[in-house]
């Protein structure tokens, strides 16, 4: 018991987590002695360290085959799981496989077994259609945000998936809301149930911005200039309705990322990579944006149009005040605009009474690409030392970076980069010669 609890204490020094909140510890003693488990808590409460602390300890060192299979409803939660398991640094290996993904290079990845196998439903059916890896090993499922899966119809997927797994001895699903019912494919028996929902988010506050014009164009302008330059979403509900925004801060040179479902998954992935390190202090999104997204801490979201169901615009409010800090959702009201029985407090404010200095200025950031990462013996340690010692930049002047399997991406402030990609570009790296683009 004591080297679990020492195993688990290191895990929370690597991630720089002092506690755990009530929801995860519950889950840290309710998970290890029961078989199914539903756990439901709000956005940002830290869902995904709840269910992975308990069940990793399990991981049997001497199985070469994947023990754990995740199921989350889109690629970008595969990928935050993958990312926190691999800062958990438990010495075992996990891979996330999702759609838009070369398939060769899962294949490729796959030849050496996961412990741990993450991936959205279409992309985990089609390897076990495959025979890309055994199943007699896993003996934990989890189903990460289950109600987004039906909601997105990969119910036969899912259930091919559980179908093809003979030898589950424990299953959790996780959820934001509680509205969605279980199917039976699912074969939960008497799941016991950790229900945080009620505890709510306590430090949002919620305020309604009314709007003289229909397009809100103005108002949303005035609003963020008002709110400075803080980390926030602007949420649409359409592809079309993120351009029309999108064009219009391009004309009032409000620097910002896009983020929806029909761009390529490259061009997602780096739209958050940016707006993680600070390039971009703003991003425009659809509901893909409202859960399942690994983002820093938010001080505001924008509800640029209201969401027709009430369970995404909790899960909208929930990507600010997270983790008992404080937030604002704002809604952009039309005057003659109907606001939906969901929203409990009708009253409206005017962008002016946001008690802030009008100001907007540029990031100080700029993201640069890096052709060379893990697969090459590349760390982040080596790329900072490199940037340091032959790009003479100072400490401060790198901020995050992001390491993948193939590539890294690195912050940089803006006014350095010219002079480091001058200084760097097409010289090695442990052997490697990298590139160094800005994106």
């Amino acid at each position: 018991m004591s080297n679990i609890l020492k195993n688990q204490q290191n895990i929370l020094n690597k991630l720089n987590i002092e506690t755990l909140n009530p929801m995860q510890e519950e889950a840290l003693k309710v998970i290890p002695t029961h078989s199914d488990i539903v756990l439901l808590s709000p956005t940002g409460t830290g869902k995904t360290l709840a269910f992975l602390l308990p069940i990793l300890i399990e991981l049997k060192v001497d199985c070469a085959e994947v023990q754990i299979l995740i199921i989350a409803p889109s690629r970008e939660l595969a990928i935050q799981i993958e990312q926190v398991i691999r800062e958990m640094g438990t010495g075992f290996k996990a891979n996330a496989v999702y759609g838009g993904r070369s398939g060769s290079k899962d294949k490729i990845e796959m030849k050496h077994r996961p412990a741990i196998l993450i991936g959205t439903p279409g992309r985990i059916a089609d390897h076990l259609r495959r025979e890309r890896f055994s199943t007699e090993h896993i003996q934990t499922l989890v189903l990460d945000e289950f109600d987004k899966s039906l909601e997105i119809g990969f119910e036969v997927e899912m259930s091919e998936i559980i179908k093809a797994l003979p030898n589950i001895q424990k299953k959790i699903l996780t959820s934001a809301t509680n509205k969605v019912h279980i199917p039976e494919f699912v074969a939960l028996e008497n799941p016991t149930f950790i229900n945080y929902l009620d505890e709510g988010v306590p430090q949002l506050k919620i305020k309604t911005i009314l709007s003289p014009t229909k397009d809100k164009l103005e108002t949303l302008v005035d609003t963020l200039h008002r709110l400075k330059n803080k980390h926030g979403i602007i949420f649409c509900n359409f592809k079309d309705s993120i351009q029309e925004v999108s064009n219009y801060l391009q004309d009032k040179n409000i620097n910002h990322g896009c983020f929806y479902g029909g761009m390529e998954q490259k061009d997602r992935e780096r739209a958050l990579i940016k707006f993680r390190n600070g390039t971009y202090q703003l991003l425009i999104a659809t509901d893909l944006a409202a859960r399942g997204i690994d983002v820093p801490e938010i001080k505001f979201i924008i509800h640029y149009q209201l969401p027709q169901k009430d369970h995404e615009f909790i899960h909208r409010n929930g990507r600010t005040a997270r983790m008992h800090n404080k937030g604002t959702a704002y809604i952009l009201q039309w005057e003659k605009d109907y606001l939906p029985d969901y929203i409990q407090d009708k009253r409206s404010y005017c962008a002016n009474e946001i008690q802030e200095k009008p100001s907007l200025s540029a990031s100080k950031w700029e993201t640069i690409f890096v052709s060379g990462g893990r697969k090459d013996k590349i760390s982040k340690g080596d790329i900072s030392g490199l940037f340091i010692k032959q790009g003479k930049l100072k400490h401060n002047q790198i901020g995050i970076i992001e390491l993948k399997q193939d590539c890294a991406f690195v912050a940089i402030q803006a006014s350095q980069v010219n002079n480091l990609i001058a200084m760097i570009n097409n010289t090695r790296l442990k052997k490697k010669k990298i590139r160094l683009t800005v994106i």
